[in-house]
């Protein structure tokens, strides 16, 4: 049924590459904001708050109930004004279980994301990654330094 998933996501606009994987539970807030790359995999609870852009690369993994979060508020504002910055998980990244990523982030190409980290500064490419705040732990390369 994964086709008829991708076929329904994209009559709302979503772009969506070929060989995508869309789990029976992914929701996306606005689906004509959000681009997902050829070969990726979103998994089962994933919530794409696409209240600002989401481009999600090829052969990228986001795994199991990770929360996707391109809306928040402005806290110098007595209204609450909404804030909207785009995400980028670029190709090959894969967002282990149950991760928070924050508005306006970009996570760098190869970049592995450990489960239950939150997201609140650009992430390296070939980098793993883990904690809350998500910092680099190791190289996924031995010939890669910090």
């Amino acid at each position: 049924m994964y086709g008829w998933r991708r076929f329904w996501f994209r009559a709302f606009g979503a772009k969506i590459g070929e060989g995508v994987i869309l789990r029976p539970s992914v929701r996306m807030t606005y689906p004509w904001k959000v681009r997902i790359g050829d070969w990726s995999w979103i998994g089962d609870n994933v919530e794409l708050y696409s209240l600002g852009e989401i481009s999600i690369g090829d052969h990228v993994v986001v795994s199991q109930n990770t929360y996707v979060c391109t809306g928040t508020h402005d806290i110098t504002s007595y209204c609450f004004d909404m804030i909207r910055k785009p995400i980028f998980i670029q190709d090959e990244a894969w967002i282990a279980s149950d991760v928070f990523i924050a508005p306006g982030i970009t996570i760098g190409f190869g970049c592995v994301v450990g489960a239950r980290s939150t997201v609140f500064a650009d992430l390296p490419p070939e980098s793993v990654c883990a904690g809350s705040p998500a910092k680099v732990i190791r190289w996924r390369k031995a010939n890669l330094s910090p």
